[in-house]
């Protein structure tokens, strides 16, 4: 579109001392004669453009206009792009491409190289390890239903294996914990809810608008923490594991024993089984002190898990 070339141009001239019409006409992949008439709109609107002639000519915003209007240092840039691209690296976003790519015309020829160097020291990459292409595909399909405010359906698989279709206001993409999750009003449940995207499947927009509520995905959380019951916790690890343990809950929480053991102290919501998943992660490692119900549930699902492979270990023992 001609105003997005026309701001475009603007921004280039208010980072760079001069550009030619050619050099213009490359970028944007038009005719030398379109961008003087682009020039012309934009001088018309009151940005005092000068223009040189000869071998070094080319367009330049007087510098009295410049100095007070300098919109992005180099480095603001170079972070900005750095954003940019990881996060469309998952999105694959238009309007994204479309922000890097008029942010990277602002970058002068000369300095190309910074923008390079740049990117090997700094790269961010959100998405998850263990991610499939279909989660890349739901994040696309869900961000465009955020935005174009549509609501959407899709099969859910919960904790505990069972699978429901959910028919969802979608609100917020939330990327937290090594996971993706999609805040929404859920049309089932008439309540707000927390979706794992990892457990969504067959994921599809359907022709059905809706207001945005006015809840945010800040407020439910916060909501949610006040109504959950806590329970204190108190863990013993094998020194041998310091630095996962120091990985999970922060260097301030890891209380380094004189025997060499770490005490870690912290509150957890009761009824959130993911607590003895990541127990049982550090193996031997680990041991929950308290709270006693807790230890006792832990001690069955180890026991459990000793069951399934009793007879392996009778046979080998034999």
């Amino acid at each position: 579109m001609r105003i997005d070339r026309m701001l475009a141009i603007t921004v280039i001239l208010l980072n760079q001392d001069r550009i030619s019409a050619r050099e213009l006409a490359n970028r944007f992949e038009v005719s030398v004669r379109t961008i003087y008439r682009d020039v012309d709109a934009i001088s018309m609107a009151g940005i005092p453009i000068t223009s040189y002639s000869g071998k070094q000519g080319g367009f330049a915003i007087i510098d009295s206009f410049k100095l007070d209007r300098q919109l992005l240092t180099m480095k603001d840039m170079l972070a900005i792009l750095s954003a940019l691209k990881g996060i469309n690296a998952t999105l694959e976003n238009q309007e994204l491409d479309s922000a890097i790519e008029k942010i990277t015309c602002l970058i002068p020829d000369d300095q190309t190289n910074l923008l390079e160097d740049h990117m090997q020291h700094l790269s961010i990459d959100i998405l998850p390890w263990s991610y499939k292409k279909s989660q890349q595909k739901y994040l696309k399909t869900i961000h465009n239903s955020i935005t174009e405010n549509k609501v959407i359906e899709f099969e859910y698989e919960n904790a505990k294996s069972e699978v429901r279709k959910r028919k969802v206001e979608p609100m917020t993409l939330i990327f937290k914990g090594y996971a993706w999750y999609l805040f929404s009003y859920c049309l089932l449940r008439n309540d707000y809810r927390l979706f794992r995207l990892s457990r969504m499947k067959n994921v599809n927009i359907l022709d059905e608008s809706f207001i945005r509520k006015e809840k945010t995905y800040k407020g439910f959380f916060r909501e949610s923490s006040q109504s959950t019951e806590l329970v204190d916790i108190i863990l013993k690890f094998s020194g041998k594991v310091k630095q996962k343990v120091i990985e999970y809950f922060g260097e301030e929480k890891a209380e380094i024993q004189e025997d060499g053991n770490i005490i870690v102290k912290f509150t957890y919501p009761k009824n959130d089984d993911y607590i003895y998943s990541m127990i049982l992660s550090f193996e031997e490692h680990a041991e929950l002190l308290e709270p006693d119900f807790m230890r006792e549930k832990l001690k069955e699902k180890a026991e459990k898990i000793f069951s399934s492979y009793k007879h392996d270990i009778m046979v080998s023992q034999a």
